[in-house]
């Protein structure tokens, strides 16, 4: 019979990939150490996400479940990549409207909904979405809190998303991410941007509910307001 730190199972969704309790605490461990020494290593950011938040996405599956919204994301798992939103639709729609702005943000921060890796090692198929949801709607959270990509940015963004989400990684990036603000920036940010993401993590309603693919249309300021965020410093 096979302990439980090296027993694997049969994998659950497409790309999944089963590990045993010591090889994620490996995973756990490394990605940690890598992420926070070099936070562009976009890989082992995901792979740190998926060995740690297990506590995390189950909280957040729960929320998701208490809201309406929330059930319907979790029942249709509608994805966000470019075969399933048309980008040059989104581009005619009126500016102030969160289609426009999101491509706005994708063109002026050169990135794509193409980006986000597929989910591996959430031993979960229900959890496994919620993180994949979780990462495509990042540079929408982007949109809507109106912070830039830069390092002020996304330091903020993680705040909210740390208060939110309690997601291991996220609560990383939130704490030692201002050690590599340029001293410049570090006054804006414990001046400004600190206490409103401190606030909107807090206060405002949990951004993992809002069917983003329904609101295309939808005034960014009314959808702020319906969501109970604070004017973002930067708008």
């Amino acid at each position: 019979m096979k302990s439980e730190t090296t027993k694997k199972s049969e994998p659950l969704y497409d790309g999944h990939i089963p590990i045993n309790l010591l090889q994620r605490a490996v995973l756990s461990v490394g990605s940690s150490i890598v992420a926070l020494t070099d936070p562009a290593r976009g890989d082992m950011v995901a792979v740190n996400g998926e060995s740690s938040g297990h506590s995390a996405l189950k909280k957040m599956h729960r929320k998701m479940l208490e809201s309406e919204e929330g059930r319907q994301i979790l029942m249709e798992r509608p994805r966000i990549n470019s075969t399933t939103i048309d980008i040059e639709k989104l581009k005619s729609y009126p500016d102030g409207t969160l289609g426009r702005e999101y491509t706005k943000f994708l063109e002026v921060n050169n990135v794509s909904p193409d980006t986000r890796l597929p989910v591996r090692f959430v031993d979960d198929a229900d959890l496994a979405y919620v993180m994949q949801r979780y990462r495509e709607t990042h540079d929408l959270v982007h949109t809507l809190l109106g912070c830039p990509t830069n390092m002020l940015g996304e330091v903020a963004v993680k705040w909210v998303e740390a208060l939110q989400t309690e997601l291991p990684m996220c609560i990383g990036g939130a704490v030692f991410g201002p050690i590599r603000l340029k001293p410049k920036n570090r006054s804006t940010y414990l001046s400004k941007y600190l206490p409103w993401a401190i606030g909107v993590g807090s206060r405002s309603s949990f951004l993992m509910n809002v069917f983003y693919e329904r609101r295309w249309e939808q005034d960014i300021a009314e959808l702020r307001d319906e969501l109970k965020i604070e004017t973002p410093p930067g708008v």
